[in-house]
Parts: structure tokens; C-alpha cells; sequence
């Protein structure tokens, strides 16, 4: 099970995320509580071991938004909306991560990865299970929205996703993340049999 922490803004939760054994730690670079800055996104992976994924998170990034992005914190994938991907110039080092949504318009076919949520990205709320796991079946789905520790193996049980990924669901309060909680949504997403 591939699992994400996303809106990572400290050392300790960037920590715990690594040493827990996070398979990708995101970043947010657009209007949220836990925007930070390409520069400080850069200090935090010092020490991450290059086997984590370094996910930069944005949400319909200007070409000049998403330069500064790419060019200083260098990330190996873009989380966007898929249709953001039409507009931007992604490196070949730069894995695209399309991100669509409950009730979204389906695309002709679905790409070789994604991300799925609810409507509105970090808020919380949950995405359609039933949904992401038709999805599911034909692609490498990673379900985000509403996932925490409680919830993430009934999710995973349900939906059958390549990976789960978790941001308001590992705080103690909004944009500040619980190293405790970080730790205990990997291993219960890692003892749920998919």
C-alpha cells in the first residue's frame, strides 16, 4: 500500500513521515493554512531519504507559480487538477499527479496514476467510495479526503486503492500535524490487506 502525509509544514512530522516509512511526503504551494514556500519545502527534505517521493501540491498554478516550484524544491511528481496539466510544461524528471474529484466528469480514459477526493482539496471531506473503487479497478488510484487513522483500513477494505494519502486527518488542530497520528495512519494503512 503506497501511503502519502501531505501538507507537511515542520521537522517533526516531516520525520515522522520518513522514519515511519512514508512512501511520499506533499507539499502544499497554493492558498491553504499549509502553504509554504518552495525555499522551505527544500529545507524540510534535507535529510528525507531520495527513496520518498517529493510531492508538490498546487491547485491551478500560473506557468510562473509552478517555475519557481519546479526550479527551487525540484519535486518528483506535480499534484494538480488534471486539467492543469493541459496548460503546464512538466519536466521529464516530474512525474504528473492528476487530481479529480467526486462527481468530476470522467475522462476518456483514466491516466496511468491519480489521485481522487472529495470536492474540495484539504477540507476534510470524504470522497465517494463507491466511486473511487470502479475507479480503482482500471488504474492506480490513490484515495485522499476524509481518511484518518480511524478509517483508513474500512477505506482500503472498500475502495481496494493502489494508495491512500492523508492531511487534515493526521492533526491536532488545522495545519498542524500529530507525529503520533502520522505514525499510526502508516502502520494501520500498512496491516490492512488489500
Amino acid at each position: 500500500m503506497f501511503v502519502k502525509i501531505c501538507g507537511l509544514s515542520s521537522v517533526d512530522a516531516v520525520e515522522a513521515a520518513s522514519s515511519a516509512g512514508a512512501d511520499a511526503i506533499g507539499f502544499v504551494f497554493s492558498n491553504s493554512i499549509r502553504q509554504i514556500t518552495p525555499n522551505q519545502a527544500l529545507e524540510l527534505c534535507q535529510n528525507v531519504p531520495r527513496k520518498i517521493v517529493r510531492v508538490a501540491v498546487m491547485l491551478h498554478p500560473t506557468k510562473d507559480e509552478w517555475a519557481e516550484v519546479r526550479d527551487v524544491f525540484v519535486p518528483d511528481w506535480l499534484q494538480t487538477d488534471a486539467a492543469d496539466f493541459e496548460v503546464l510544461s512538466v519536466p521529464d524528471g516530474c512525474a504528473p499527479l492528476p487530481v479529480y474529484r467526486t462527481n468530476q466528469s470522467p475522462p476518456e480514459t483514466w491516466p496511468h496514476r491519480l489521485l481522487f477526493e472529495g470536492s474540495a482539496s484539504g477540507s476534510g471531506e470524504p470522497a465517494d467510495w463507491a466511486e473511487a473503487k470502479t475507479i480503482a479497478n482500471s488504474t492506480h488510484l490513490i484515495l485522499a479526503g476524509g481518511l484518518t487513522v480511524s478509517n483508513v483500513a474500512d477505506a482500503i477494505t472498500r475502495v481496494r486503492p493502489w494508495g491512500v494519502d492523508v492531511s487534515s486527518g493526521v492533526e491536532h488542530q488545522p495545519g498542524h500535524k500529530d507525529p503520533k497520528k502520522i505514525r499510526e495512519f502508516i502502520a494501520r494503512a500498512r496491516e490492512t490487506p488489500r
